[in-house]
Order: C-alpha cells, then structure tokens, then sequence
C-alpha cells in the first residue's frame, strides 16, 4: 500500500534543491547512479529548483522515481505518513495522510 501512495504523491522528492543528499552511501553506490542526476559538486541529487530531477509525473496525481533502484539511503528511508511526508505533502497542498490509509 505505501508504494502506491507514494506513486500519487511525488511531494518529497519536490521540497528542498538541498534534498536528498548523500550520506550513507559508499562511491560505489553513488557510482551505481546515472551521472545525469547526481549533483558531485554538491554531494547530492541534481534538481532542478526543488524537485529531484529524477522524479518523473505529476505530484499529487502520480509519480515514479525514474531511479528507484539505486535510489540514495535517504530516499529508502523515507515513509509515507512520517513527519517529513506530511510537511512535504503540506508544502504542495496536499492532505496529510491518515493512519487508516497506511
């Protein structure tokens, strides 16, 4: 059920150029992602304003992260419902999500 909210909300990968950094990962892991969206200089993903630029679709109607499987640590850890879902989801004007549709 949570991928699928995730897939009609986008919100997080849409709320701060400064997110998602990288922290845990090793060379080999930030390697692993296509160069067109990590930001070296930086030390994180490339956006483009604040959406990720490896976020594809609508936020809010649906979305796919268009590097899912070798997506940072940071993004892995991200969880429908915590604190920053509902402020990203805030952020876009967007209800927060209740517990009965996690």
């Amino acid at each position: 059920m949570s991928e699928a909210l995730c897939q009609s909300c986008g919100a997080c990968c849409a709320t701060s150029a400064e997110w998602p950094r990288f922290s845990l990962e090793s060379e080999e892991a930030i390697a692993a992602i296509p160069a067109a969206y990590v930001d070296d200089v930086r030390g994180r993903m490339r956006c483009v304003g604040d959406r990720c630029t490896a976020l594809a679709g609508k936020i809010g109607v649906a979305t796919a992260c268009t590097v899912y499987a070798v997506r940072p640590e940071v993004c892995r850890e991200c969880q429908p419902g915590d604190p920053e879902c509902h402020m990203a989801r805030a952020k876009h004007g967007l209800p927060a999500l209740n517990p009965a549709m996690l």
